[in-house]
């Protein structure tokens, strides 16, 4: 029998009120094949084993981008900090943007403190890359012209992380953490669309939110720079298994779909405030 998904119960407030301002990013690239088409995901200098989108809900985005760039203009006046060469401008790293991968520890412990402070709420879809790449593999094996490419895990993932995001607002502004020089802006809208065709039919419930997408970089709107540490904390715990990170910031997390683990239920796992996440076997995925 299959445990029943309390998850994906008809989600409550379906009348739209106000706006929802979310920021996207993502943990991990999506590339399963090198262009000589050899498997990449667990190789040295391949792929990440998982591949996570986030989004950061966040209730006063113009007073968080301040808080954080009146922090990090206060490091970079620090002597401490003086001859740290994250901190020098022409490196392109802490003296431009936060990034959690690249920040120092006594930076990433101020940035966390500012964040605890603030009423945001993180949502993630986490997927691990062997199961994709057991999906794609199993999809060549049936014949036909189906053909990989890593922006159609991006885009199904940004569909999953916004099914029942968007119902309960007048308006959301959504702004997504740009990669490469390819403006993807029209496609990641699309997914929005899909997104909110999914549960329309689910629940029959139409959605008439309005929806605005913007893409930046970090170092542009630092609201992205919180769910860059956001999902920083979350990968640290699948690629080394260090939880303290999303133990400290667990406050914040509001939901994290693990798709791939689906030992108990096909749909995987919901991790949220009553169901912390403390540890996954991610496998035996079925479909992207």
């Amino acid at each position: 029998m299959t445990t029943p998904n309390t998850n994906a119960l008809p989600p409550s407030g379906l009348s739209p009120t106000n706006t929802a301002f979310y920021f996207v990013d993502e943990s991990g690239d999506g590339v399963l094949f090198n262009a000589k088409g050899q498997v990449m995901v667990g190789q040295p200098g391949g792929a990440m084993g998982h591949f996570i989108m986030g989004l950061l809900q966040v209730e006063d985005p113009t007073t968080l981008a301040v808080e954080l760039e009146q922090l990090r203009a206060e490091l970079a006046a620090d002597p401490y900090f003086r001859d740290v060469p994250s901190f020098q401008p022409g490196r392109g790293k802490t003296a431009v943007a936060f990034h959690a991968k690249d920040d120092l520890p006594e930076v990433r412990r101020e940035v966390f403190k500012l964040l605890l402070r603030h009423p945001v709420k993180f949502y993630a879809v986490v997927r691990d890359m062997q199961a994709v790449l057991a999906y794609v593999r199993e999809r060549n094996a049936r014949g036909g012209n189906y053909r990989y490419h890593p922006n159609e895990l991006y885009d199904n993932t940004v569909a999953r992380l916004f099914k029942n995001r968007l119902h309960q607002y007048e308006s959301c502004h959504v702004c997504y953490a740009v990669r490469g020089s390819s403006d993807r802006t029209r496609a990641f809208a699309s997914a929005l669309e899909l997104a909110r065709e999914r549960f329309a039919r689910q629940w029959d419930k139409q959605v008439a939110t309005a929806i605005q997408v913007t893409p930046a970089r970090s170092a542009q709107q630092a609201c992205l720079q919180a769910v860059d540490y956001l999902l920083w904390a979350l990968q640290r715990h699948y690629t080394r298994q260090e939880s303290r990170f999303l133990d400290m910031m667990w406050g914040k997390v509001s939901l994290i779909h693990a798709v791939d683990e689906t030992d108990k239920a096909p749909y995987g796992v919901y991790y949220s405030k009553t169901k912390p996440l403390t540890g996954a076997a991610l496998r035996n995925e079925v479909g992207i």
